[in-house]
């Protein structure tokens, strides 16, 4: 036998056992430093805003620290065969889009090590058209579009706030999602889904972009999202959590009722586009801030916004100058500059934990979400650090300034949206762990553990290459 053709069989053998390496081997995160700007990360967050299974559990990746890749992303298959895509986990949004065969202006390339892939319906043997004149259509633009002909496909498109847009077209086709079916361990399963196919992309979502991924998966309330059409076809409840790893990347991503830990929580906001919660003040080493009584009022599209699609967290004019004199209120020799004209920074060689209060932020039913000095202070190059906190830019109708609280205080906390019962709660809370979900139908209780997408994918290549170089040494002193 060719002994060239040992090298490939064996090599290809290698490839086939060590799929799913994440499950069996110990990984190791590859620290993916991100190469853009702060100014660009500001940026990104401007343009932010039957039987039922087991669970469905998410692979994430991506690391929400302001000078690493300032997001979080999972990996989804689509259409038939199924093909793999990295989108963004965002729930501040409700659709899932993809970019698409043909687009105009889309990413090829990614800092963030992973493979960009564009959707081509004409490849999958499921794929089938949406038109603007059926129900899904008709329902997500409350109403029939003026001009629209039987055979017009249904149209999408997203103006975000920086400029960036995405325009394409829906269509509808295979979803495989990871059923939970045992502790640590999950089954392929399919479900029919509807969802954008990027046609033409600008902005921070077009082809300069360093940060690109394939698309976003929307987890906002609308009837639009995966969840609701997976819940609307009887494969899920409409609950969901996440637990986002600042310390060494991905998390836990999981659909289900979590058993484990026990969560607390506050209700939503009803009727509101985004997840709105009440905040009734907040409180910096033991001071509740003064602040007028209607700074958080709920009315309008007020509230306050949790959005784990926002890498920093945004606070009106008044409270973050108070939040930002008591945080620094014990080192009043610090000398402080800007960076990038936005971020308060200053150099410190201790301990933050130590010589800096926590934030408590206390919602309605007394729920608390406590923000450490390691989480709102980062580093930005050697011992200087920055303040994460930032003053709003986005304001309601009546023109007050928004709260918005992204992954800068939602990072190493579960956080369990139970849309089922309308509310929102959260937990302090180990993202490199595991959690337990209860099946429905069952009750039967199974643990989902963390990912790391990025790192997995380093780890799986590394043995690979490894392996490929011992056996190529064996070969060669076999021949020689």
């Amino acid at each position: 036998m060719d002994l060239r053709g040992v090298v490939i069989l064996v090599v290809e053998i290698c490839l086939t056992i060590t799929a799913n390496a994440n499950l069996v081997f110990e990984v190791e995160r590859r620290d993916i430093r991100w190469n853009s700007s702060l100014s660009e990360m500001i940026s990104h967050d401007v343009h932010r805003r039957g039987r039922f299974l087991s669970a469905v559990d998410l692979n994430l990746g991506g690391n929400g620290l302001p000078t690493d890749t300032g997001l979080y992303f999972t990996k989804l298959e689509i259409g038939s065969p199924p093909k793999d895509y990295y989108v963004q986990v965002d729930t501040g949004s409700d659709i899932l889009w993809v970019n698409c065969a043909n687009c105009i202006n889309c990413p090829k390339r990614s800092s963030i090590g992973v493979e960009l892939t564009l959707y081509d319906p004409k490849d999958s043997k499921t794929s089938d058209s949406v038109y603007c004149d059926q129900e899904f259509c008709t329902s997500t633009y409350d109403g029939p579009i003026p001009g629209c002909k039987s055979d017009t496909q249904c149209p999408y498109s997203i103006t975000y706030g920086d400029g960036s847009a995405t325009k394409g077209y829906y269509v509808k086709d295979n979803f495989t999602f990871n059923r939970v079916d045992g502790n640590l361990h999950t089954t392929p399963q399919n479900s029919s889904i509807i969802f954008g196919c990027g046609a033409v992309q600008s902005g921070t979502l077009g082809s300069s972009s360093e940060q690109a991924l394939d698309g976003i998966i929307g987890f906002g309330q609308a009837n639009s999202s995966v969840l609701s059409q997976l819940a609307a076809s009887g494969k899920v409840k409409k609950i969901f959590s996440h637990c986002l790893d600042n310390i060494r990347g991905g998390g836990i991503f999981a659909i289900g009722e979590v058993v484990e830990p026990k969560v607390k929580t506050t209700p939503l906001v009803p009727k509101m586009a985004h997840y709105n919660v009440v905040l009734k003040d907040i409180e910096v080493d033991g001071y509740i801030l003064q602040l007028p009584t209607d700074i958080f009022d709920s009315g309008n599209g007020k509230g306050t916004i949790i959005d784990s699609g926002t890498t920093l967290a945004y606070l009106p004019s008044m409270v973050y100058d108070q939040i930002l004199t008591k945080v620094l209120a014990q080192h009043s020799g610090l000398k402080l500059y800007l960076v990038e004209q936005q971020f308060t920074c200053f150099q410190y060689t201790g301990n933050v934990d130590s010589g800096f209060p926590v934030v408590k932020f206390h919602f309605e039913d007394s729920l608390s979400l406590n923000v450490y000095p390691h989480d709102y202070l980062f580093t930005y190059k050697d011992d200087i650090r920055c303040v994460g906190w930032q003053k709003s830019v986005a304001q309601t109708k009546d023109g007050k300034d928004m709260t918005l609280l992204g992954d800068l205080v939602l990072s190493n906390k579960l956080v369990v949206y139970d849309l089922e019962n309308m509310a929102i709660g959260w937990t302090d809370y180990n993202c490199s762990s595991s959690i337990k979900v209860k099946d429905a139908s069952t009750g039967v209780i199974h643990t989902v553990g963390a990912h790391d997408i990025s790192s997995a994918s380093t780890f799986l290549i590394g043995r690979i290459f490894t392996f490929i170089f011992l056996l190529t040494t064996i070969l060669n002193s076999l021949t020689n």
